[in-house]
Formats: structure tokens, sequence, C-alpha cells
């Protein structure tokens, strides 16, 4: 999944909104993973003029690795000399010379090298060191020689060195947890996350994605532990190094692979494993009681069959012996594919049914799924540099959702993709690419492009199949593209156009397109609920009869969200579709109804259709019972809120709300007997979530009583909690939200003693509903702690609290008070910096706010912000283009929820 690759659950499940099937999939993650593409470019090779090699954040072309032979030792226990957690390591690194050279480049960062030599493994004599430096900047081990290494002969670099074993989350680092009651012990974690540019932390290497090779690892460590890495171990024997009695684990070399997929782990922990006898090892590894309490079960038991499903989607085995996944206490990410051991935040690997709601069961399976599909697409065949992340990501979220489908059928995961696949590719002939694409490149390297050959060659092959261009030439409008179009239809005329589609219609597009911002769209559509025939948008505008309409005839395009574009109609279409949505709703299927409301309101906000309308499709929502016409509806208003939570629009805007709400509250308590049952359907216990946290929110009379008799009856037997899994989260934020200090101070007992990382999540959430300014302030501090707040929920909690309409200013203070350290001592050059910028301004859209966030851009300047730059700059743009709409809509907006809240 990679070290920034964090989709919520939510988000999953409304992300078919906007786009759905591979080309949808693949187009939506180029969108989404730009950022993140920025961010890693930005991280692994700044804008530079060097001079000199090492100057260069890119490795020559002169070397190429091809084995490293690697002895680690981390130390559990602090080291007495230096106060801190250590490791040392001992490296020998084969390469093959390309083009004479006296240099070589190597990466090292954060290690301190103890001994250096090199050797020639072709007989000859190697040239000797002439000096030797680490360039910190580019994280370059440096050494130049005094004669020339020969093209096609092989040398072996060898290295001793130390480095720390800190709580940073990358590299080789320290991950912490306490064990039992009386009293509880601490345990402590040799870990690792290389992703994307870390595994110099660990020893030196050759660390690009296309530098591969084999690796074959033995790792020290002290009794009474377990070593795990890639491939399996091959034997343990008890040694003495240095006078310390230790145990001595080797492992199978792995295949050739890219250093940021390694992976070693140092634990005390449990497992459970598949049937002996079985082709692949399976096993689950977690903390001794998670193991205990069954919490790694569910995970062993769709672990195979996700795994047989790929095998035979990719028509490829499975190239390893064994697939260990391990769920770590502390971990940045959401998961990361590492070949053989993938690991996992504990929430996504750990499911206890007594505690955890399907929403958690769900994340679970799909995120196997995701890491899954990594180890063909991403591990076996790998892409040459990070600026094709998105290729890696946008297939392995693709096919995840067959996978989960295929463990989980009744669910209908990604039911959309599964509908809605490609309009030019059929999922077989999707495949079938794909297979050949592995199978050619397996072992090796990438760039996009080459995925388009192989599934133009599948196109090709396949009788029937009428593409309207190459599949090279339709992909590379999507992706090499910035953004994605509206396309507005006529239905009075039949015209139809396309346009780059900007949610801030101010905004500058600098970058010029090839292809002038025109793309290749496939639109499938329907008319009065009736499907017609599809239709190729290939110009920027054209003429398509069969889409005028007459009298009453409605028209809907992008039906069952086949494309990733947003739909416009003339104001005429837009009336009788909201006319029909008023009187028989479901008439248009269910996913066009979340799709009416999402383009709605994203056409709003560029100001291409009036904020008035937008609202006006939310009316229909007082008959809807549907769950992701509601998600979709609540996530839009969510802008409001966020504008108008602080201002007299509040107050109607709640009342309307409620107006709507009611009935579907009213809905559920029918269905479950009084809340006595949970509903069936599995949308149906996603949108009772959504019936109770709404009406809660919005005063619905009932509410607030249902949630904080629960809540309340908990806090008489803190040892019995009768609340569903499912509604935990929505009813503790509620319950906290109504009360006080005595609540607030139950839920934070009941966080720190959560046995399972998805309660003890649920809590950290609702502890910052809290509308107790001095209770937030506390929570704020307490991320300073990491025996409180662990570092990789830190800047989690922060958002959370900044969500709070009542914790955002105390947020932003408490941000850049301590910005510096948290900068410094909680990662600023990971990926969820960026996330807690987007966070804490989000609100702004005042001249005053937009004043305070340029101060504090201006202040830390010298520092800089690390992974979160691209995120200030947004931050920036969107308080003024958030200023603009309030400015212009406010008074509208006030005046529509008053008239329509009665």
């Amino acid at each position: 999944m990679g070290k920034g690759f964090f989709i919520s659950k939510t988000l999953g499940i409304v992300g078919v909104i906007v786009g759905t099937g591979v080309v949808a999939t693949i187009i939506a993650l180029s969108v989404v993973y730009s950022q993140e593409k920025a961010k890693i470019n930005e991280a692994v090779n700044p804008p530079t003029t060097p001079s000199t090699p090492w100057e260069h954040y890119r490795l020559p072309d002169s070397l190429s690795p091809v084995s490293y032979n690697i002895t680690l030792w981390p130390r559990l226990v602090v080291n007495t000399s230096t106060g801190l957690f250590i490791f040392t390591g001992q490296s020998a690194v084969v390469f093959q010379c390309k083009k004479d050279t006296d240099l070589i480049l190597i990466h090292a960062n954060k290690l301190n090298l103890t001994l250096l030599s090199l050797i020639s493994r072709d007989g000859a004599t190697a040239p000797t060191i002439k000096k030797s430096w680490l360039e910190v900047p580019t994280q370059f081990l440096v050494i130049q020689l005094n004669s020339n290494l020969m093209a096609g002969s092989q040398y072996e670099l060898y290295t001793e060195f130390i480095g720390e074993l800190a709580d940073d989350l990358g590299g080789f680092y320290r991950s912490e947890y306490t064990e039992g009651t009386s009293p509880p012990v601490r345990k402590v974690v040799a870990t690792t996350q290389m992703q994307p540019v870390d595994a110099r932390k660990a020893f030196p290497c050759f660390d690009e994605p296309a530098m591969k090779a084999v690796f074959h690892m033995t790792l020290l460590h002290a009794h009474g532990t377990v070593a795990l890495a890639n491939g399996m171990n091959l034997a343990s024997v008890n040694v003495t190094v240095n006078g310390q009695d230790v145990t001595r684990t080797s492992f199978q070399p792995t295949p050739l692979m890219s250093t940021y997929l390694l992976a070693f782990v140092v634990s005390e922990f449990g497992f459970i494993h598949s049937t002996e006898g079985e082709k692949v090892l399976i096993r689950i590894w977690a903390r001794k009681q998670a193991i205990a309490e069954g919490q790694g079960d569910y995970a062993l038991e769709k672990t195979g069959p996700i795994l047989e499903f790929f095998e035979n989607y990719y028509s490829s085995s499975y190239p390893l012996t064994k697939s260990d996944q391990i769920a770590l206490p502390d971990f940045s990410a959401g998961a990361m594919e590492n070949w053989g051991l993938i690991t996992y935040r504990e929430t996504a690997l750990l499911y206890n049914p007594a505690s955890s709601s399907n929403g958690d069961k769900e994340w679970i399976a799909t995120v196997i799924s995701h890491e899954l599909a990594h180890m063909w697409f991403g591990n076996l065949v790998t892409m040459k540099w990070w600026n094709d992340l998105w290729l890696n990501e946008g297939f392995a979220s693709y096919v995840s959702y067959l996978g989960a489908n295929s463990a989980e059928p009744t669910w209908n995961v990604g039911a959309a993709v599964l509908r809605m696949l490609s309009e030019f590719l059929t999922e077989p002939v999707f495949a079938r690419g794909l297979s050949t694409y592995l199978n050619t490149f397996k072992y090796s390297n990438t760039v996009y492009q080459d995925l388009w050959k192989h599934l133009q060659m599948a196109a090709d092959s396949t009788p029937g199949l009428d593409l309207p261009a190459s599949v090279d030439d339709i992909m590379n409008r999507w992706i090499l593209q910035m953004g994605f179009p509206v396309v507005t239809i006529d239905t009075a005329t039949g015209s139809i156009n396309q346009r780059h589609f900007l949610l801030d219609p101010d905004s500058v597009v600098d970058r010029p397109s090839p292809f002038k911002y025109e793309w290749i769209v496939p639109i499938k559509w329907m008319k009065n609920g009736k499907d017609q025939t599809p239709y190729w948008l290939q110009t920027k505008t054209a003429t398509h009869l069969p889409m005028k309409t007459l009298g009453s005839d409605w028209m809907l395009a992008n039906t069952k969200v086949s494309g990733f574009f947003r739909v416009n109609y003339d104001s005429s279409n837009w009336d009788r579709l909201l006319t029909q949505l008023s009187t028989d709703h479901e008439a248009i299927p269910v996913i066009n109804r979340a799709q009416v409301v999402d383009d709605a309101f994203n056409l709003a906000r560029a100001r291409i259709v009036s904020t008035i309308l937008a609202l006006r499709t939310t009316l229909f929502l007082q008959r809807e019972r549907e769950y992701m016409p509601w998600q979709t509806a609540d996530r839009n208003l969510g802008y409001f809120f966020l504008m108008f939570d602080r201002s007299d629009v509040y107050g109607p805007m709640q009342a309307y709300l409620n107006k709507q709400v009611t009935p579907l509250f009213n809905h559920f308590k029918t269905i479950t007997a009084d809340w006595t049952k949970i509903p069936e359907k599995h949308t149906d216990q996603y949108n009772q979530v959504n019936a109770i946290s709404i009406a809660c929110s919005t005063g619905v009379a009932g509410c607030e009583e249902l949630t904080t008799g629960w809540f309340k009856d908990w806090m008489k037997t803190p040892e019995n909690n009768t609340i569903h899994p499912n509604l935990r989260q929505t009813v503790y934020c509620s319950a906290i939200a109504a009360g006080g200090v005595e609540e607030w101070d139950f839920a934070w007992r009941m966080y720190r003693e959560a046995s399972i990382a998805s309660e003890a999540d649920k809590l950290m959430y609702s502890l910052a509903c809290t509308r107790v300014p001095w209770l937030l302030n506390r929570y704020l501090n307490y991320c300073l702690d990491p025996e409180k707040i662990r570092k990789q929920d830190a800047t989690f909690t922060i958002v959370y609290i900044a969500g709070n309409v009542v914790g955002q200013s105390l947020a932003w203070d408490f941000v850049r008070t301590n910005w510096n350290h948290l900068f410094n001592d909680y990662g600023g050059g990971s990926l969820s910096f960026a996330r807690l910028i987007d966070g804490i301004t989000r609100r702004f859209s005042s001249e005053f706010e937009l004043k305070q966030l340029q101060l504090f851009i201006d202040e830390n300047a010298e520092q800089g912000f690390g992974s979160a730059t691209l995120a200030v700059d947004q931050a920036l743009e969107r308080t003024k283009a958030n200023m603009k709409w309030v400015a212009e809509n406010k008074a509208d907006i006030y005046k529509w929820f008053t008239d329509n809240s009665a």
C-alpha cells in the first residue's frame, strides 16, 4: 500500500461516485497520487544545480547491484553509554560495473560507518580507496578510488556500521507496547518501513526502485525473541557474539527485488498459521495477547482465498513459499506490501467480533487484498521510478476490490467496480493484458507505457472489441493531463461539450497539455430510466441527437458512474431530474442518485451551477433510505458546516438537516425494533450510523437521550460494553459531546485500557468531540507525550480536534506553538504532516485566518515544511477560495435553509 497510502473507509466507499472500473480507478488514483508523487519527488529528487556527481539526488548509471549479504543486530534495550536504542550491522554488496569509473556512490543515511573495504569478485586487484565520506544532503556514501573500476567486472563493497533504532517510524525503527497488568511490562519491537527512501537508514544500499538485487539476510537477536524477514527462516542457532549469547537466524534469499520492499522484524510476538501442507505458508503475527484473543483469526481465514484469487486472476503463481502478515503497534501508514512480510497498522489486520464494526471488518479485508495484489503488481514487476507510483497503487486499488469481493461476496464490496468496467476494455481483456505484462516483465522494472502496450495486444486479439483510438492514445489523455473534464449536455439540442474541471475556477492552469485539456470520454447514459447506446465524445464539442429530449423526458449521463468525469446539463434537464427525484427517486439507480448530488455540489463549488441548485438535490432525502446518497450528501454538506458553523447560517442549516434526517432516524428505529437489533443489509448497517450521527448532531428528538443512555450504562459496568461495535464511534462521540469531564475521563481510561486497536481508534476520535475547551487543550498536550498518544496517531488526533468547531482555534494555536517540536520529533518528512496542515486549515475562510496562515508560513520558511510543502500552498489557495465562496453565497444559502427548514 505504501508509506503514504491511507485512504479512509468512507472515501473508499464514496469514491465510486466519481468513477469506477479499471480505467476510472487508474485515473482516480493518478489524480490522488499526483500530489503524493510531488511530495516523494521533493523528498528524493529536489530541484538543484549540482556541480559534482554526489550533489545529484539520483544514482549514476555506472554501477548496478547484484546481491547483498546483510547481518543486523538490533538491541532491544537501551545502550548504557549512549542512552539510545541502537543496532549494529555488516553488509557486503556485490555490484556490476557498467561503465569505467573511479567513483562509488551508494546511499547511506544516519549510519555511523566503522569499517569499509572493496574487493574484486573476478580475481583481479580492486582499486584502492582514496577518500570516503557521507554526503548528508543527498544521503550518499561517497567513495573516491585511486583507479577505475572496469566495465563488465564485479566488485564487493563491505561495510560495518552502527545506527539508532529510533522511534521515528522510518527505516529500521523501534515500536513499543506494554503486556500484562500487574505490573505492565514494556516490550520493544525492532521493525522496518523502507518506502520510499529509508532502506538507506538500515544499511548502505543502492536505494532506488530500479536497482533490484537478491538479499541474503541474517538477524542476531536476544533469546526469547523471534526474527522475521522477507524470506523463510532457514536456521536459528545460539551463538556468542562480543561476549553476548544471542540467536542467529538466517533466511532464504529473496527473489530479485527493490530495496523499498525489504522488511525484517525482531519481536516477542505470537502467531497463528495456515494448515500444514498448504502450498504457501500463511502466518499472522501480533502481540501475544491479540493472538490469544483470536484477533488474527479473520485475517488468516481470508488471506489464503484472496491469495488464491490473485494467482488465478494474474495467471501467475505466488513466487514465495510463505506470506507473513504482522500487526505493529507503531506504524505510519495503513500497511506496506513488503514481499513475503507485509506490515500493518493493528487496525488494518486485527479483528475482534466483540468490538470491531462491520466497517473495521471491511477495511481489513480490503487492505489485505490491496497488499496481496501488490505481490505481483509492484513487487514482481516494479516501476522504474516514483513518478509511476500512481499506476502501482491505482491497479492495486482496483483489483483489491475484486479480491475482497471474492473473499466476502455477500458484501458486494466495490459493486460499482464490478458492475461497470472500462468502456473500452472488458474485464477478461484487461486481465489477459495484465497477465502477459506481468509474465513479460517479472523481476524487472517498467514504465506505464509497457502496460498500455500489453493491454493493446489483448484488445487487438479480441474479436468485436472496437475502440475509437488506441489504448495509448485514450489513456495518455487521462494520465498526462492534470485533472479530468466536466461534460455538459444540452438536451434541447443534443449538443455536448467538455472542458477542464477546476474546483476553484480562479486557479491558474500553468501546466500546458499536448492534448489541450481534451479527453476521449466514454459516456453511458439513460433516458427516462432506460439505458441507451453508449457514446464516445472524442472532440471538444459534438452533437448527439438521441440525447435531445421532449416534454417531461429526462436524461442522465454517466450511468452507474462508468467514467471519471463530472456531468452538467441545461437548466431544464436539471429541473426534470430533480422532479423525478422528488416524485419517484428509485427510477434513478442508487449510485446515480448519489452522483447527481455529488456532481451538483462540485459544479456549484466550481461556479458552473448555482449553489441553490446543489442544495435542491438534497430535498428528496426525506424519502431516501439508501446509504450512498445519504453519505454523499453528508460529505458535501460537510463543507457548508465548515464554512458556516461559526455564523448565523448554522441555525437554519441545522434545522433543515434535522427535518431531512428525522424520517431516516425513525426508519431505523422501526426496522431495528427500537434499536434492539442491527439491520441485515451491509449498507443499511452503514446508513444506520449516518442516521444516528446526523440526527444527534442536529438535535433530532430522542437521539441524544439514546446515545447518552447507552454510554451511561457502559460507565456503570465498564467490563460489559453492550453498545454494538457498528455504533460505538457515533455513540461515543455524541455522548462525550453532550457530557463533561466525567464522560471524557471515563473514555480516556477506556482508551488506555483498550486491547484492540480498532476500539482504541474509535475512542481516540471520540475524545475530540467534547465541547469543553480545557479538555480539548489537555488532549492536545497529550499529543506531545508518546506515552499517552502514539507518534503514529498524534497528527490524526490533532486533526480530529481541529474538526470540532470548539477545537479549531485551539488546534491551530497548538500547532503553531509546537511546530518545531512536531516537525523535528514526529517526522516532518512523513506524509502525515500534509494531512495535518490540511486538517487544521480546512475551516479557514476569513481575512484574519489568511493573515495568520501567511504569518505561520513566513515564520517557518527557513526550516521549511517537508512533505507538507504542497499542502501549505494548497491551504493558502483554499483559504482564498473559501473567502470568496462565502462572500458570494452566504446570503442565498441562509435564505434557502430558512425557507426549507419549516
